[in-house]
């Protein structure tokens, strides 16, 4: 049977003296928090790409001869997209920001990234066989960091491309995470799926799957629950999540509904 890792769920609320029109009120509001859609990060969620981005970050540094440890890139750059990521390059260095530099480092960043993802990159332990199973009661979304070529490419070398509805990227942001923008970006293009049309899909109705603690803020502000997994970061640097899971197998499908009752 699928375990959970760690369940923090929001206590009940207390109803000891309300009205009738109250409590139907209150119901209608319960029922409209149903989980109606699922939306992914992608780095180090879906696909195992976190080590070749840090030894990218890297060699991004040591081209302005700086230095960024793998300590370093797991507490301050994860979830960052690459514009985010040369900027913190340059603050974490005393640097004043040189604006035409860092889109030169984060064209040089695309293109050896490109290059290397040609034939692929390993899927995390898990992700294909959940998304299938989440794809068949939900639209699903990426909320990435990462470009659009990037996503598309990977998630078509996996099979999966077919299972996302929308995909909101670095393209289409101005902000990276712990900004919520991406996540209000990709909740904005659900809402023009046919599902629904009638009834416009609310944040509070949406299930955020995220690797890094960023990424968890970054969800939560958008006012999605978030479940995140284990695997870029240990799980007591992911408390704050509304759930936390070891990997995917350990994922409780009973509690993640548990947070939409």
């Amino acid at each position: 049977m699928l375990s959970i890792v760690n369940r923090q769920l929001k206590p009940p609320v207390k109803r000891p003296h309300e009205s009738i029109h109250t409590v139907n009120r209150l119901r209608d509001k319960e029922i409209a928090k149903l989980l109606r859609a699922v939306i992914f990060d992608f780095d180090g969620i879906i696909v195992d790409s976190e080590p070749l981005i840090l030894k990218l970050t890297q060699e991004m540094a040591a081209l302005e001869g700086w230095a960024v440890s793998e300590d370093e890139y797991y507490h301050e750059y994860l979830a960052l997209d690459d514009r985010g990521i040369v900027e913190q390059l340059y603050a974490s260095h005393g640097q004043p920001l040189n604006a035409r530099r860092r889109d030169e480092l984060v064209e040089w960043k695309a293109q050896r990234y490109q290059a290397i993802i040609h034939d692929g990159l390993p899927p995390i332990a898990g992700a294909a066989e959940f998304i299938t199973e989440m794809a068949r009661h939900y639209p699903l979304a990426i909320a990435s960091g990462s470009l659009r070529v990037e996503i598309h490419h990977l998630l078509t070398k996996m099979g999966l491309r077919e299972k996302f509805s929308v995909l909101a990227t670095a393209d289409d942001c101005q902000r990276s995470k712990p900004d919520p923008e991406v996540y209000l970006t990709a909740l904005f293009r659900l809402r023009v799926l046919p599902n629904f049309r009638d009834e416009p899909l609310q944040s509070e109705e949406c299930l955020a799957i995220e690797d890094a603690p960023l990424g968890v803020v970054a969800a939560q502000t958008a006012g999605f629950e978030c479940l995140a997994i284990a695997h870029s970061r240990p799980a007591q640097e992911l408390q704050h999540a509304d759930l936390v899971a070891s990997d995917f197998a350990a994922v409780d499908l009973r509690a993640i509904r548990a947070l939409f009752r």
